[in-house]
């Protein structure tokens, strides 16, 4: 039986990925804000330091968006058509091929993950 524990310990070790091991990588965003995306900004997760990221999807459309970073947790901001500013906040970028950016009509925001 302590045999079996230990095998058990080890195989789910191996099973979740090592922080370290994961980074953020390109990835596929799809405008599901309802308006188009005129310029966006990315930011690690508790700064302030907003930087450009090249995009500009129109609404429902999706971009292949270049980008690499050690990290994984940011906060996505969108200048929307019509004047509005859209933040997505915590998106996790690591290990995910497309995020989908979310709005409903009273400004709410939130990420869904393909």
């Amino acid at each position: 039986m302590r045999c079996f524990l230990s095998i058990a310990v080890a195989v789910a070790a191996c099973a979740v990925p090592s922080s370290a091991d994961a980074e953020a990588g390109p990835f596929t965003l799809v405008n599901g804000a309802g308006a188009k995306i005129e310029s966006l900004s990315i930011r690690r997760f508790g700064t302030d330091a907003w930087k450009p990221l090249a995009g500009s999807p129109s609404a429902g459309a999706q971009q292949k968006i270049a980008f690499s970073d050690p990290d994984c947790a940011f906060d996505i901001q969108g200048k929307l058509a019509g004047g509005a500013t859209a933040v997505w906040s915590g998106v996790n970028l690591c290990e995910v091929s497309a995020v989908v950016l979310n709005r409903n009509a009273s400004g709410a925001t939130w990420v869904d993950y393909q």
